[in-house]
């Protein structure tokens, strides 16, 4: 039996509450996680402990530490824009679940005092995260024109007007049950009657029968439609071309660089689900993968390696739906058991989006002086960086004249541009 060498999990954040996107252009609303949250996402951590760090289990990852983490063996990434407060929340809730509090996590000071962390030993995994409002590896869709663009020719396209169409009836009986909400096909309004029907009981009773089902089933339609495209490498997939880089970078580490990394976490939203189940074909035999995914979900990539005299390394992807169920093993690009590593890497490597450079590539943006603008921006952004510079040098050379009167030398100042770090892990 082959031994799992290291595991790579895209988790969805927990319950948090009601969360509007703009239908346009996808810019987020605030939100936050609930309890019940927090919860589902340490159900997930147990769960992914009882998977991969218990030894008894066919899953275990050899080499690990499971009692206390060893900081260089796994690796947590958090997202930070759109949903990001939640999604921290629920990466912290994932880790407590993941490695629990541990009476040996002390140090002994040199009077001879043993010290144990708060609260019975917990356990502190680092968490990274970019800076809000610039995380193009784990949501690269907003500020970029060409996906907002690829929304336009969704709502567009033939097919989504035949499902508004079918969908007229339903939106008028919905209406008022969202209380002045937009009740179109543009709109989503699952969430709201979700999040209503899970926090608010007077809501709860009152909601008829089916409503939310169908509300979820039109949810579906609406967000594997943005979220996908017809190529691999095309717009509709940046969600997962963008995310793919740290996979396939650590994927590598483990693989070829006798790395001592052995877990990556990508703790994220629903949109990278969608577009990674397309491009890995999952959806082909798989068809009730075209949607959202629930909250808690785990997507996990496990590195195999057989027995000598085998050397080569074999992926197996597995999913599991929310908090209840167990992993189900998923076959991709037409394969009926685990892929080669290298066939992987050759598949997808070269739609990756690996540096902020790519990113404004696919989106159509340009860099300016001052961050990453579309091109009216830029335009915009110059014009009054120059005429800024142009009333300074005006003072500047009163200034001058006048100072020349008095026989007082003038110092020249030069100013160096800052450089652009990049963007993405």
């Amino acid at each position: 039996m082959p031994d799992v060498h290291g595991v790579l999990i895209i988790a969805r954040n927990g319950d948090r509450t009601e969360f509007n996107q703009n239908p346009y252009t996808y810019q987020p609303s605030y939100t936050e996680s609930t309890p019940l949250g927090a919860v589902e996402s340490h159900q997930l951590g147990c769960y992914l402990r009882s998977t991969y760090l218990n030894p008894s289990s066919p899953s275990h990852i050899k080499g690990i530490h499971a009692d206390l983490v060893q900081n260089d063996q796994v690796i947590v990434h958090a997202k930070a824009g759109g949903e990001g407060n939640a999604i921290f929340d629920s990466a912290i809730a994932v880790l407590q679940g993941l490695y629990p509090p541990n009476s040996n996590n002390l140090i002994e000071l040199a009077n001879g005092t043993k010290i144990v962390t708060p609260l019975g030993g917990y356990q502190y995994v680092p968490v990274e995260m970019a800076p809000s409002g610039v995380d193009r590896a784990l949501e690269p869709w907003t500020e970029c024109p060409a996906f907002e663009q690829h929304i336009t020719d969704v709502y567009a396209s033939q097919g989504f007007k035949e499902t508004a169409k079918s969908a007229e009836r339903f939106f008028d009986v919905v209406r008022d049950y969202v209380f002045g909400r937009p009740t179109t096909f543009e709109n989503a309004i699952y969430d709201y009657i979700n999040s209503q029907l899970t926090h608010n009981q007077t809501y709860a009773y009152r909601l008829p029968p089916t409503l939310v089902e169908q509300a979820h089933g039109y949810a579906n339609y609406h967000e594997n439609a943005i979220f996908s495209d017809k190529e691999i490498g095309g717009i509709g997939n940046i969600a997962g071309r963008t995310i793919l880089h740290p996979i396939l970078h650590s994927l590598e580490r483990i693989a070829f660089d006798d790395d001592p990394l052995r877990l990556l976490l990508l703790e994220t939203s629903y949109q990278p689900f969608i577009s990674l189940f397309h491009m890995m074909e999952m959806v082909n035999e798989h068809p009730q993968l075209a949607a959202i995914p629930n909250h808690a979900s785990a997507l996990a990539f496990e590195l195999l390696r057989g027995p000598p005299p085998e050397l080569r390394e074999f992926l197996r992807i597995k999913f599991k739906n929310g908090t209840s169920g167990e992993f189900e093993t998923y076959p991709i690009f037409g394969h009926k058991g685990d892929i080669a590593v290298t066939e992987f890497l050759y598949r997808l490597e070269n739609f990756a989006i690996s540096s902020q450079k790519q990113w404004e590539s696919a989106c159509g943006v340009h860099s300016g002086y001052f961050g990453i603008t579309s091109a009216t921006e830029s335009m915009s952004t110059l014009l009054t960086v120059f005429s800024a510079f142009l009333l300074l040098g005006m003072f500047a050379l009163a200034w001058f004249k006048r100072r020349r009167g008095t026989q007082v030398p003038v110092h020249d100042v030069l100013i160096v541009d800052n450089e652009k770090s990049r963007l993405l892990p």
